[in-house]
């Protein structure tokens, strides 16, 4: 990737991801490097700020023998997340114009 990402938009991913149902911290890992580099060592971190910022929360459940941590969205974490599609609306709208020489 050519961008550099910051902390907002790695949050806006992971919410994203997060807010599909039966998500699991291997899954988010996966989804989220399909738009962006990014290693586990910065995932996991983010994923317990997000936690203990009340946007997410997490449960345990058993796959194949294992406990696997599941992550959903909380109610604060939706309304985050609309808060950043509205604000990347926003600015691809811009950046658009501006890349595009659109006036």
């Amino acid at each position: 990737m050519v961008f550099t990402a910051g902390a907002a938009l790695l949050d806006a991913i992971v919410l994203s991801v997060a807010s599909k149902e039966g998500t699991y911290g291997y899954k988010i890992t996966q989804e989220v490097r399909e738009v962006m580099d990014v290693s586990e060592s910065t995932l996991y971190p983010v994923l317990r700020r997000l936690q203990k910022d009340n946007y997410l929360e997490t449960y345990d459940m058993e796959f194949q023998g294992r406990n696997r941590r599941y992550y959903k969205i909380t109610a604060n974490g939706m309304i985050l997340l609309n808060k950043y599609r509205s604000e990347w609306n926003i600015f691809s709208k811009g950046i658009n114009k501006i890349l595009m020489g659109v006036e």
